[in-house]
């Protein structure tokens, strides 16, 4: 392949690789930036949120400016190692039915509504 041109696009903390009956080392060293080419692979990062650029939303923004944060362990750890996030950042609910209630309310009314519906999400640690 010598000469040839690949791009790899995406945010590797969201694309670890699947080992069966794998620990979490194993995924790391499955991981491409284990790879001896990674030294070799010439890397960008893209850092402005185009959602929030062109439609100037400001609390999208320091959403996703706190995503990146989490993701680059850029943020203060307790004596534990756990990160304090405050309450605008999150919403802690009991069950399925009040997440949902809460990340769309008026889900009914609003289905046809793409913009209404890109601006949620549920952030969840696994799926």
């Amino acid at each position: 392949m010598a000469g040839m041109v690949v791009l790899l696009a995406g945010d590797l903390r969201k694309t670890l690789p699947v080992v069966q009956r794998g620990t979490p080392a194993d995924e790391i060293q499955a991981c491409v930036k284990s790879s001896s080419l990674w030294s070799k692979v010439e890397k960008s990062s893209l850092k402005t949120n185009m959602r929030v650029h062109l439609h100037n939303d400001i609390d999208p923004g320091l959403y996703a400016e706190m995503l990146l944060k989490i993701g680059d362990g850029c943020l203060d750890v307790d004596h534990e190692g756990y990160i304090s996030l405050s309450r605008k950042f999150y919403n802690l609910v009991e069950n399925n039915v009040d997440l949902i209630a809460r990340v769309f309310p008026e889900l009914q009314q609003n289905l046809s509504s793409d913009r209404w519906l890109y601006a949620r999400e549920i952030l969840a640690p696994r799926n």
